[in-house]
């Protein structure tokens, strides 16, 4: 197998290298644009979500490429995931996903939080009267395996799910999730969670892997520290490449936003670079710092989660 892919229990391969299409302006013909940009590069696993605004734009990119011979469908990876207010009906909620998106299957497709909001919920933050308190994960889960049953999606995952949270998964799945999908950069290694997803052969896909830089909640932090800023200069490297080589050394797929189509070329060269053991031993020695807490899911009275630590269970 290729040395820029990995392989999902369920016989599927994934780039390591995906590029992220959240857009806080939902700016549909940029997002077009930059897909076409990234294909051209040699991106081929692309990450959206409904609660991005993106499925379309991203859709119509990829619906473009393949019909122009440019690529074709079954070199590609698409992600989506399960929005917290269709946890009632998965299958329904992916059928549209398709039909947003003018696809026949996705390659992926994902619990976004392990949180059930009430339906028609279409804002990333809730209000507290919009929560149900039964998580109901079990439930959602069936539905999922019956999104696969249904060839509506290739593999099934998770996403923001803590070590308990795979367990307790794990613990009625009659298919285990084949991803799960976190915050994961050198200022949040979450090694603890990778053990648990290797031992039970579950891809970890790291989102925000150089630290969300331009998102509200993101920080510049990893790509200004001074110990990643050196490792870059040793490598004649930038410490973005850094950050992008770090996780996919870990046997992750990193998933990196840019619409810039240099930035875009300057990401893929992180495949090119080898860390060596001592840069990945001062990079295990950095303090870390958790940027998506995901505090809006949290709250006294509606949400099945009372603090932080409940809802990551300790893993903060």
């Amino acid at each position: 197998m290729r040395s820029d892919m990995a392989r999902l229990r369920c016989g599927k391969t994934i780039p390591l290298l995906g590029m992220g299409t959240y857009c806080p302006q939902k700016d549909r013909e940029s997002t077009i644009s930059a897909v076409h940009q990234a294909i051209k590069i040699g991106y081929r696993h692309f990450d959206t979500a409904k609660i991005y605004g993106s499925e379309e734009a991203l859709g119509t990119a990829l619906g473009q490429a393949i019909s122009y011979g440019t690529v074709q469908r079954d070199d590609i990876f698409v992600t989506s995931k399960l929005w917290s207010s269709d946890h009632h009906d998965p299958i329904s909620a992916l059928i549209q996903t398709l039909k947003t998106m003018g696809l026949e299957y996705l390659d992926n497709y994902l619990v976004h939080w392990p949180i059930k909001l009430k339906p028609g919920v279409s804002e990333p933050i809730p209000k507290e009267d919009e929560f149900e308190k039964d998580l109901g994960i079990e439930e959602t889960w069936q539905s999922m395996e019956r999104c696969l049953e249904m060839g509506l999606c290739r593999s099934i995952g998770v996403s923001n799910f803590s070590s308990k949270k795979i367990y307790d998964l794990l613990d009625f799945a009659s298919v285990p999730p084949s991803v799960n999908q976190v915050e994961m950069h050198p200022l949040w290694r979450q090694r603890k969670l990778r053990e648990v997803c290797e031992e039970n052969n579950i891809h970890v896909s790291g989102y925000s892997p150089i630290g969300g830089p331009g998102n509200i909640w993101g920080s510049t932090a990893v790509i200004e520290h001074p110990i990643i800023k050196s490792i870059a200069l040793k490598h004649n490297a930038t410490p973005a490449q850094v950050a992008l080589r770090w996780g996919m050394s870990k046997g992750a797929s990193v998933i990196v936003k840019s619409f810039n189509g240099a930035r875009m070329i300057e990401n893929k060269r992180a495949l090119e670079i080898k860390l060596d053991d001592q840069d990945l031993s001062l990079i295990d020695h950095l303090e870390e710092w958790k940027l998506m807490r995901g505090e809006f899911l949290v709250n006294q009275t509606t949400s099945p989660y009372k603090s932080i630590q409940q809802l990551w269970d300790g893993e903060i």
